[in-house]
Order: structure tokens, then sequence, then C-alpha cells
């Protein structure tokens, strides 16, 4: 963790300098020691794809990826992020505008309706899939638990992150087939 600079405002309220890497690029933020990073990132960045949802860590929607591992971003303080890195959905998105072979699976097998939890079930798999890039059904099942969805069922959830498996192990990234 790096040294925060603290910063005294003219109604003596204290504010913090925080430096991030959010999606490969440096970022600071000046923000109260109470903001949460899904505040900074939605607020401060403007990216809107981490999602809010219950605002007590149990529906995964504002899911990112902090040094690697899926945190729900509403119980993490900015100034907790200090100096590390994070990925949102957006930072999914590869040269040239591609979708990540996640997000091409899951647009291939129907495992999105309404899309409000599909960036955080995306980055849960995605967390997965760098681990472990030849999960069990049930390894992709305990991977998004803590991704709640009301509209799928989780059925093409789970196949959708088993082809995205299947394909990055075959080299053959977002190709449709599968």
């Amino acid at each position: 963790m790096t040294t925060m600079q603290a910063i005294t405002d003219q109604n003596g309220v204290k504010r913090y300098m925080v430096n991030l890497v959010v999606n490969g690029d440096h970022r600071t933020v000046v923000v109260k020691a109470n903001t949460l990073l899904v505040n900074v990132l939605r607020d401060h960045l403007d990216l809107t794809g981490t999602k809010k949802g219950c605002e007590l860590g149990d529906c995964g929607s504002c899911t990112v990826l902090l040094n690697g591992k899926p945190v729900n971003s509403c119980l993490v303080l900015a100034v907790e992020a200090d100096g590390q890195e994070i990925v949102t959905i957006e930072g999914l998105v590869q040269q040239g505008d591609t979708l990540d072979p996640l997000q091409e699976a899951f647009i291939d097998h129907a495992a999105v309706q309404c899309g409000y939890c599909t960036p955080g079930m995306i980055l849960s798999a995605k967390a997965l899939l760098a681990k472990n890039p030849s999960p069990t059904e049930q390894e992709v099942r305990e991977a998004i638990a803590g991704n709640l969805c009301r509209c799928t069922g989780y059925v093409n959830v789970v196949k959708a992150v088993m082809v995205a498996a299947k394909r990055l192990q075959e080299g053959r990234g977002a190709d449709h087939e599968g």
C-alpha cells in the first residue's frame, strides 16, 4: 500500500488522494475516507458497468477484480484500494474493441437476460478461469455463487463459462463455435 496524501478542504473535511490502476490506466481520485470503491468507479471514473445492487455485499452486482481476485466493490473503501489494480467489465474489451471470450460465450449461449448481474458474473468467472483454466461444472457454480441472478436460473451462465474455458484452452478465443 502506498502512502496516501491527506488534504483538508476549507470546511475542515479531510480527503485522501487515492492512486489506482483501473483497467490498466493509472487514475488518481480525491475522496473522503468513507467513499466506497463502487462509487469511485461509477461516479468519479464513469465506469457504470459496475452495478450497484444490494449495497450489502450479498448480490455480487458490483463485483470487480482487485489484484485479480473478485471482490464486492460495495464493501471496499476506496482508500483500501490505494495502489491496487482493479479490473471492471469495461477492462475486458480487448484491442480493436473485441469482446473477451467470456463475454462472447455469454452472448452466444443466452446467459444474459436483463444484464444487471452479468458484469459481476463475468468477472467472477474470469478470476476462476485465470486460476483454473479447466474447471468442472461444480467449480464454475462455486465461483459464481456470490452473484445473484433473478432471470437466468444459472444454467446458461454455467454453460457459457464452460464453453469459454474450452475455447480458451483450444486457443479459439472469441470465435462463435462450441
